[in-house]
């Protein structure tokens, strides 16, 4: 009774138990009286029946009961080999046997109506009359339970006269047995039987998951009764249903009958309880949302059947906190669980967060026999931009000196209700107007949400003194539909300037002028001078010279006007491409002075004031060149027109030039240089070259190329290039020279010491000596071979070079040698003292190294000395008789030019003429 009021299902499942264990649910017929319902008049009837029948024999009788419906109704039993049922209910054996030969199942007598095919069922239990004793014992049988038989498989015969027909199969409903059961156990369900045993002894067994396959031990079966019974409660949740399957075997194993299959269905029962999937609930509504507005849904699962009342859920809403602006701003769908809003007046500013507790019950939501449980909705409200941001003050103020950008002048503050650090929060400022240059600018302090007014463009104090801006501050998003803008959006900043000191400006800067080179000193040039800025400040300006390279310019520094100071010069290398930089300072008289600088250009125009000059300066040749020329060119410091084209042509002077060389011009700045004669002795040859340039005045230079002749093999290569190159001195060569002469100006000068020191002793000691006897001014002779009057008599002048005494007696005109003076007219340059005074040698050695210094005739160092000239005459005359009156100019020399290169020379030499 219990479970009747705590499960209604329970009396419709006790109600069709009941109808399964009776032969059918009967139907009431039309008129029949309520109280009436067709059957049997028991469900089980108990008939006592003799040890030993015979055929024929009349058993038994059961009653039916047709209520006086008057159909025709026909019984059947479930043993018609063995019984034999009359219309009138009496029982008949239809062959002889014994109580102990047929089954221990109850006997089923089925009746059925024709006309309508309704049928009734009751069952029949043999007994053999009380005291007698039974041969075989049998186990005790359960009563009123489901008996279930094996189809038969032989034909029923009737009397004569009536129809034979075929036993029809029995269809075998389920077993629906409910879960959780609290009876004792084992609880049988169901009778197994088949119409095999009234003859001989039978096994009834049962196999499948729940009997011999796991899970085993559920289910066992009687072998002798075939009674199937449950041995533990089942649970639907694990295991829903299941398929048995029953045999029946004789005592040797032999199958006797088909398996027949057995269905087992576990009854569900309200056992378990809603289970949410979560257990708190996370949504979000963005605030100001209409009612209707989807939230959320939450979901509950239930292990019981959902097919039925135990598995079917229903939600609803428990509780909400807080409970503004009402208590039911929400609501679910009991079914599905979406959660949607029912009421208006989300406001995330007022309310950010709602918690709702959800309750999900099963039996549909029957609070008295459902069962229940809980879940929590948490439901944050979003923000959207429903609160503009408002300044905090009408009027900022701000001040910022003149020409400083990348500044902050100001910080606007705004107040936002909406969300900190979303779009709707961030603000963005606008300057609206008192800008119209673009010289201000509000950037947004990411963490404050200040707006920066920044300087970004230099504000001039002479222009403007103050700024009145219009600033607007907006948010990143747009307003919600609906809102406005307030009049605290916009507000205005009142930014002073402060003057402060500006440095000079020079205008033009740079400044160009144009200039011909060669401008003398103390030329004026031009003006340069400075702007003060600072209109409103009386200052004074100065100039100065800040950077002049080549230090040609000269600035007042009162007035700025620029002179030069230096000759102005295109070729100088402080010039490039013809332009001269100088950069000059201005200085004002403010405290702190501040100053600025001007650049002046000075693009120099270019005049014929360089001479060309050969290049390249040097050359090599063979001494039988071929081809026989080579090309040269000019280089001139001055540019186009007063550079090329150039004029070349050699010089007069030596005549061996114009005898040996010719010179042809190819073009405007080339010519060639060729040999005359097939052939050049090796050595080094200075030819002087004359070039003219065309400038307005062309100017003339006569350059010399030096040549470099020398013995080449038959791939014209020189071969004796070292010999050429030794008969010059390199750098080691040089500076060796040049230590041996500084150690024995050293000795000279130790021996001078030497020397005083020792005529001071000889003062000291007051000795006399002889003056005879002083042989400083002495020559001494070791070798003499004799001699006149004129070999004792030494003249010293006739020691100096003998074109000193003669300077008009002219060498023979020949191939000139490095070694020789140039024969053009010469500079006048200090002549060395011809007869120094025979005092003291070391002053006639001292005057000799300064008559050679600064004598620019000598030879240089590294340049080929000769040491066997012996000039051009003698004042002394001849002194052998061995001179010849004759000349040898009369003489035939052409034949030495058949003895060779070497002998052509000497033909060359004194084949020619006086001249």
């Amino acid at each position: 009774a219990h479970w009747l009021m705590v499960n209604p299902f329970g009396l419709i499942i006790l109600i069709a138990v009941l109808a399964i264990k009776t032969t059918g649910i009967a139907t009431e017929g039309r008129g029949t009286p309520p109280l009436c319902r067709p059957g049997f008049s028991e469900d089980m009837y108990v008939a006592e029946i003799p040890e030993s029948a015979e055929k024929g024999q009349a058993l038994f009788n059961v009653k039916f009961v047709n209520c006086g419906q008057g159909g025709l109704v026909q019984f059947e039993c479930s043993n018609p080999s063995d019984f034999r049922i009359e219309a009138d209910g009496v029982v008949y054996a239809l062959r002889p046997f014994t109580v102990s030969t047929l089954r221990a199942v109850p006997l089923v007598i089925v009746a059925r109506d024709e006309t309508n095919q309704q049928q009734w069922q009751t069952q029949v239990r043999l007994t053999p009359p009380i005291g007698q004793s039974q041969q075989v014992p049998l186990p005790a049988l359960s009563q009123g339970l489901q008996e279930i038989w094996f189809p038969s498989r032989q034909t029923d015969s009737s009397s004569v006269g009536q129809l034979k027909r075929m036993k029809r199969d029995w269809v075998i409903p389920p077993i629906n047995v409910p879960e959780n059961s609290r009876g004792e156990f084992p609880q049988d369900l169901v009778r197994i039987r088949s119409d095999n045993d009234k003859n001989r002894s039978l096994r009834y067994s049962v196999t499948g998951p729940g009997a011999d396959q796991p899970p085993t031990g559920i289910f066992i079966i009687h072998p002798i009764s075939g009674e199937l019974s449950v041995m533990k409660p089942l649970d639907r949740e694990h295991i829903s249903n299941f398929h048995l399957r029953a045999h029946a075997v004789d005592l040797n194993g032999n199958q006797v009958e088909s398996p027949i299959d057995i269905v087992i269905n576990v009854i569900d029962m309200n056992d378990n309880r809603p289970e949410f999937i979560h257990q708190i609930w996370n949504g979000t509504i963005p605030e100001g949302s209409k009612p209707g507005t989807f939230v959320m849904t939450v979901t509950s699962v239930d292990k019981d059947d959902p097919k039925t009342a135990n598995g079917m859920l229903r939600y609803k809403i428990v509780s909400q906190n807080p409970e503004s602006p009402t208590s039911n701003m929400f609501t679910i769908n009991n079914k599905t669980g979406g959660i949607i809003t029912v009421a208006a007046g989300l406001d995330r500013e007022k309310v950010p967060q709602y918690t709702l507790i959800i309750q999900a019950t099963d039996m549909e939501g029957n609070p008295m026999y459902g069962l229940s449980n809980t879940a929590t909705a948490v439901i944050k409200v979003t923000d959207i931009n429903d609160n503009p941001p408002e300044f905090t003050a009408e009027t900022f103020f701000g001040e910022v000196p003149e020409n400083r950008v990348n500044v902050i002048v100001a910080n606007l503050t705004v107040t936002d209700k909406d969300q900190p650090n979303t779009p709707a929060w961030n603000t963005v400022y606008k300057i609206t107007g008192g800008d119209p240059t673009g010289r201000f600018s509000v950037p947004t302090d990411p963490t404050t949400n200040e707006g920066l007014v920044t300087v970004v463009k230099p504000i001039d104090y002479e222009i403007s003194r103050t700024y009145v801006l219009t600033v607007v501050a907006v948010n990143e998003v747009s307003l919600a539909r609906g809102i406005h803008s307030p009049r605290q959006s916009t507000a205005t900043v009142s930014i002073r300037v402060i003057d402060v000191n500006e440095s000079p400006n020079f205008e033009p800067n740079p400044k160009l002028i144009k200039l011909e080179e060669g401008m003398q000193p103390e030329s004026a040039l031009t003006t340069f001078t400075a702007q003060d800025p600072d209109r409103f400040m009386q200052q004074t300006i100065r100039y100065t010279r800040l950077s002049d390279p080549a230090n040609w310019l000269r600035i007042d520094p009162n007035t700025g006007h620029i002179t030069t100071i230096a000759v102005l010069d295109r070729e100088s290398p402080y010039v490039k491409d013809n332009m001269y930089s100088a950069t000059f300072l201005a200085s004002d008289s403010g405290i702190p002075p501040a100053s600025g600088t001007g650049t002046l250009q000075i693009f120099l125009l270019d005049i014929n004031d360089n001479a060309p000059h050969v290049y390249p300066q040097e050359t090599e040749m063979c001494e039988k060149p071929e081809p026989n020329g080579f090309n040269i060119t000019a280089l001139d410091g001055d540019l186009s027109p007063n550079a090329g084209p150039f004029a070349f042509e050699l010089a007069n002077r030596p005549s061996d030039i114009q005898r040996n060389w010719t010179i042809t011009r190819l073009s405007g700045d080339f010519a060639q240089l060729s040999l005359k004669i097939g052939f050049l002795e090796s050595g080094i040859y200075e030819i002087p070259i004359i070039i003219t340039d065309s400038g307005n005045l062309p100017m003339s230079n006569t350059s010399y190329l030096r040549v470099k002749v020398c013995q080449c093999d038959h791939n014209g290569d020189c071969t004796d290039q070292q010999h050429i190159v030794a008969a010059g001195l390199g750098t080691g060569a040089i500076i060796a020279i040049l230590l041996c002469i500084i150690i024995l100006l050293i000795l000279v000068l130790l021996f001078v010491v030497w020397m005083k020191r020792r005529d001071k002793e000889r003062q000291a000691k007051q000795l006399l000596i002889d003056p005879e006897d002083d042989v400083r001014d002495n020559i001494l002779k070791y070798d003499e071979e004799g001699g006149g009057e004129e070999d004792q008599d030494y003249d010293l002048s006739q020691l100096q070079q003998p074109d000193t005494i003669e300077p008009d007696a002219i060498k023979p005109v020949g191939i000139r040698r490095m070694d020789e003076r140039p024969l053009h007219p010469e500079p006048q340059y200090p002549i060395r003292s011809a007869a120094p005074h025979p005092g003291d040698i070391g002053d006639f050695i001292n005057e000799g190294l300064k008559a050679a210094d600064n004598d620019p005739t000598a030879p240089p160092y590294d340049s080929l000395l000769v040491f066997d000239y012996e000039g051009s005459g003698s004042t002394a005359g001849s002194l052998s008789s061995l001179n010849s009156s004759s000349s040898g100019g009369d003489q035939d020399y052409d034949y030495l030019n058949d003895w060779g290169p070497r002998f052509r020379k000497l033909a060359d030499m004194y084949g020619g003429s006086d001249d």
